[in-house]
């Protein structure tokens, strides 16, 4: 009786982890573009009609706290309301601190001070607590645009710090890919804010600096093996230079999935139990540029970057030659990284002249039987 094994083809998640994903990224490069313009239009027209939601620190103004553990914050944007505030912006903070803003600074200085005072005194009501238990913090609007300017020149600082390293550390036209994903991740962020209204405050700011510099590191991660991929493998001259871009994402897939779990997780939990159960809505600001950059961010590493990369490399006349070179073949196709490696052993033992006696496995999983030994003859 003979003994049948069956070999058990390995799922998503176990060809993910085993290096045997064939995703065409670069192939397919029109949708990935198509759905990021998509969303970059639907951003800007928003932004175009509805503009920011920005705090005081931006726009000048004037902010209230007081704690009132039995008020609501619609309780409290009634109160501030009749008390004359136009527009104003209630949040809570922790679990019964109450926070409002709103812009005065369009009236007289007089009438100012005035209105700041009867809104303390309302909100003190509201309360139930003494008016000097109310704090009160006001911004003027020269405040408020230098804060602007400051936030504009730190984005554009980091901005040729980026390009100007990485066009070192590489060479201009990853410098000039990773900044166009830099930018696809701002307009998304920045069109996201503008749809839903979410409030810009400097900590908004920060949160856009931390997500660029996340994005930036997941994308150095795929150039430095494009890098190592353009003078290993690419010589054998068995792929394009979109096949060694191909191979690279598919051999760093795992990490920079895994990385980028390990990094929105815990924003995630941060938004939903701090923020929503907790109450907690000065984490909101942050975590919600957080949340959305780091999305981002993971998906222009892997369907922005690397793709643009390569249709700036595949005009270069040496990587067009070999693009005719191996469509001549009939070669191409997308490698995943342990046919990679078994076609860089192959490559190695016919340089070397060395043929295994037990056969050798070709990138798409075929066997190549031995070459027979010629037998001496006596």
């Amino acid at each position: 009786m003979t003994n049948v094994t069956t070999v058990k083809t390995p799922g998503a998640f176990g060809r993910l982890y085993q290096g045997l994903t064939t995703i065409n990224f670069v192939g397919r490069r029109k949708m990935w573009f198509s759905v990021s313009l998509a969303i970059i239009v639907i951003g800007l027209v928003s932004l175009g009609f509805r503009g920011f939601n920005l705090g005081i620190d931006f726009k000048g103004g004037s902010s209230w706290e007081v704690l009132a553990p039995h008020s609501s914050v619609a309780a409290m944007t009634t109160v501030v309301e009749n008390a004359g505030l136009n527009q104003p912006v209630v949040q809570k903070l922790g679990q019964s601190t109450y926070q409002v803003s709103a812009n005065i600074n369009d009236l007289p200085i007089d009438q100012q001070a005035a209105e700041a005072s009867k809104v303390a005194l309302a909100m003190a009501k509201e309360a139930g607590v003494s008016f000097n238990q109310v704090s009160t913090a006001s911004v003027g609007p020269t405040w408020g645009s230098q804060v602007t300017n400051k936030a504009i020149e730190a984005l554009l600082a980091f901005f040729v710090a980026v390009v100007a390293y990485i066009a070192f550390r590489f060479e201009p036209k990853m410098a000039l890919a990773a900044f166009i994903a830099m930018v696809h991740d701002l307009l998304v962020t920045v069109g996201v804010y503008s749809l839903f209204g979410f409030q810009i405050t400097p900590d908004t700011v920060i949160a856009i600096l931390t997500i660029l510099g996340y994005s930036l590191y997941d994308t150095v991660v795929v150039f430095d093996r494009v890098r190592d991929n353009t003078s290993g493998v690419l010589k054998s001259g068995s792929m394009t230079y979109g096949d060694m871009v191909n191979l690279s994402m598919n051999q760093t897939l795992a990490r920079s999935i895994n990385t980028s779990l390990v990094a929105i997780l815990p924003v995630l939990s941060v938004l939903l139990v701090g923020a929503d159960l907790l109450g907690a809505t000065t984490l909101q600001n942050y975590g919600v540029a957080l949340f959305v950059g780091l999305v981002s961010g993971a998906y222009s590493s892997l369907f922005i970057a690397s793709p643009l990369l390569a249709i700036l490399k595949e005009r270069e006349p040496r990587f067009q030659e070999l693009a005719q070179r191996v469509s001549a073949r009939g070669e191409h196709r997308v490698f995943n990284a342990a046919s990679a490696a078994v076609m860089a052993s192959e490559s190695s033992q016919r340089i070397a002249g060395v043929v295994s006696a037990t056969g050798a496995v070709r990138p798409d999983g075929s066997v190549i039987a031995p070459r027979p030994r010629k037998q001496k003859r006596r």
